[in-house]
């Protein structure tokens, strides 16, 4: 048998845990599949839409895929910028604003009160896109409130992170029922299959597993931290499930670290702008994996200095 093509289960146990109506739910193919839909609906050809610069690409690509005009804005330090966007979104009349919080790449987060601001500064006929990927691993308290019918925001969750089923590619939105609504026009209504639905479903009703996730991995990120200062380097501030760590040179040096990390076995990622290129990213696994990169670390910065 198809999975169900409503969802119905599976959004009804999301809107319990949220406090939310079904109706406020739209459940899709992870957040990937998620904003490409939105996309879809909002933007057309020449139509202005804000991002920071070298924030996460996916969105972008769905913002070119449907012929849309992407406007970037710089992080301001290591973070997004949200008044540099809502300013920028204002001049362009924007269609739709996204902010990863946490952040993906740098793994920054900014607080309730800035979020609420930049939902209040969203000029007319503006969407902020809130990616809350990574939402579960947050400290406690740092999320915002949001009425759920406020048509200026739709804030998307995954299953891909703290719950661990990022095979199962399942993620869900939450906004205005209008919203929510319309992704029908467009949305795959057979994309879910039965195995995804009762994972998520299962993911959902297991409150203990996702918090166990987020203690080891903010243990991890301690590890991490640790490794990065005893290889005299910076790891930045996380709210995710990685850390960025400064290498303190430029975008060449870090590539020739993460490339020296590689042929030891050791895969990292990287931001793709300056002057965030300046860092690795490294994701938070299991002790046995963090010994291996806190043991190739050294090396593969050796080798990268006598390149460089």
């Amino acid at each position: 048998m198809y999975g169900d093509p409503e969802v119905h289960e599976l959004r009804e146990a999301i809107a319990a845990l949220h406090g939310v109506d079904p109706g406020q739910v739209i459940v899709g193919e992870g957040i990937d599949g998620l904003l490409g839909l939105l996309v879809r609906l909002t933007v057309g050809a020449g139509v202005p839409v804000v991002t920071s610069l070298g924030a996460y690409p996916t969105f972008n690509f769905h913002v070119t895929g449907f012929g849309g005009r992407l406007l970037t804005m710089p992080y301001k330090g290591d973070a997004s910028d949200p008044e540099a966007l809502l300013s920028l979104a204002r001049e362009s009349r924007a269609r739709l604003i996204y902010l990863s919080n946490p952040d993906n790449p740098m793994g920054s987060m900014h607080g309730p009160e800035a979020i609420r601001r930049m939902v209040e500064g969203a000029p007319e006929g503006a969407l902020l896109v809130l990616d809350e990927a990574y939402a579960e691993l947050a400290p406690e308290g740092s999320l915002p409130e949001i009425d759920p019918e406020d048509a200026r925001v739709i804030r998307f969750r995954t299953f891909s992170k703290a719950h661990g089923l990022a095979g199962l590619r399942v993620g869900y939105g939450i906004g205005p029922r209008a919203l929510v609504a319309a992704f029908d026009r467009v949305r795959n209504h057979f994309g879910l299959g039965r195995v995804a639905q009762a994972g998520a479903l299962a993911a959902v009703l297991d409150r203990e597993w996702p918090a166990e996730v987020a203690r080891l991995v903010a243990e991890g990120r301690e590890e991490i931290g640790r490794i990065a200062r005893a290889a005299a380097l910076r790891p930045l501030p996380s709210s995710a499930n990685f850390v960025a760590v400064d290498c303190g040179r430029d975008g060449a040096f870090a590539r020739a670290v993460l490339e020296g990390l590689g042929r030891r076995g050791v895969f990292v990622r990287m931001p793709g702008v300056a002057p965030l290129d300046r860092c690795i990213r490294v994701t938070v696994g299991r002790p046995e994996a963090l010994a291996v990169f806190g043991a190739a670390l050294p090396e593969a910065l050796e080798e990268a200095r006598g390149r460089t």
